[in-house]
């Protein structure tokens, strides 16, 4: 199980940005390794503080946090992430460590996409991070219409990257559905050391439709009829997803609740998951009228006589 960072430093969950600041230069005084010399047990405690700091202190990173727990968010972010433009040089100087010449032992501190701890505990680590990184990969929740989820379509999306904004052209699959992720290589966050940039990673969410449904790849509509309707039968005009309009029968003796289905009216198979397309589901309301006049009364009546 991950290291829960409030525990860590030894704070409530609804701390604000002052408390877990406070916190941490609390315990930074308290294991910087210039205070343990030689204390591993002290080193190791200064790096999680740190790592913990890092994360929380940063509103974006604390809001991941909150959102997918410490397994998830340790799996989902790795050390490079955490430290990424975090910068505690202010801090260590309150306290007497680095900023300056002969401000401490161990120099400047500055955690912004380098080991974050070479400058404090040697530069063992550094040749990993000379080798080319692949970037970080990017999440972006992109909702679509019900009719661009069955159809496809080619839509622009405009990302905020630093001080800019980049466009990027993304095309919709016809099929798609919400809950599916779309990946868009080399859109992600650039690399380091020359490595390769990391992806985007499109979560597909279909927002909900006026009048029809999907489930799966079948489309669902909703009908009304009168009663004498649904006893006699009758021909209804229908809607498709695609715009036009369909004519069906509904059978004498209708239930309310039957459910008319229209062949190939749905959804087509996302590809790569085969090729049968959905169909159409039509399923039929029988309606009570609210009001009636008395001769309409009178027939009722004598419907009832007969076991109607």
């Amino acid at each position: 199980m991950a290291d829960d960072y409030y525990q860590i430093l030894g704070v409530q969950k609804t701390a604000d940005p002052e408390e877990i600041k406070k916190a941490y230069r609390k315990l930074a005084l308290k294991y910087h390794p210039d205070k343990n010399p030689n204390n591993p047990t002290a080193e190791e405690k200064f790096k999680k503080i740190s790592e913990a700091y890092a994360v929380l202190s940063d509103q974006e990173k604390r809001k991941q946090y909150d959102s997918f727990g410490s397994d998830q968010f340790s799996q989902r972010f790795s050390r490079e992430d955490i430290f990424r433009d975090f910068d505690i040089n202010s801090i260590l100087r309150d306290l007497g460590f680095g900023g300056g010449p002969g401000a401490g032992r161990r120099g400047n501190y500055s955690f912004r996409g380098n080991d974050p701890f070479a400058d404090l505990f040697g530069q063992g680590r550094q040749d990993y991070y000379r080798a080319p990184q692949k970037g970080s990969d990017l999440q972006y929740n992109l909702n679509i219409t019900l009719e661009e989820s069955v159809f496809g379509a080619d839509k622009k999306l405009a990302l905020q990257r630093d001080q800019k904004v980049d466009e990027i052209n993304v095309k919709i699959p016809p099929g798609i559905s919400t809950g599916k992720k779309l990946r868009l290589s080399g859109k992600g966050d650039p690399g380091m050391q020359d490595g390769p940039p990391g992806d985007l990673y499109l979560n597909i969410n279909v927002v909900s439709h006026p009048i029809f449904a999907r489930d799966g790849n079948d489309i669902h509509i909703e009908r009304s009829i009168t009663f004498t309707q649904a006893v006699m039968g009758t021909s209804i005009d229908v809607p498709t997803i695609d715009g036009t309009i369909k004519r069906i029968k509904i059978p004498a003796g209708a239930q309310n609740g039957t459910k008319i289905r229209m062949k190939g009216y749905g959804a087509p198979a996302l590809r790569g998951a085969g090729s049968t397309k959905g169909d159409q589901y039509v399923k039929i309301a029988v309606g009570v009228p609210r009001k009636i006049t008395d001769k309409q009364l009178e027939l009722i009546k004598k419907l009832a006589e007969e076991g109607l």
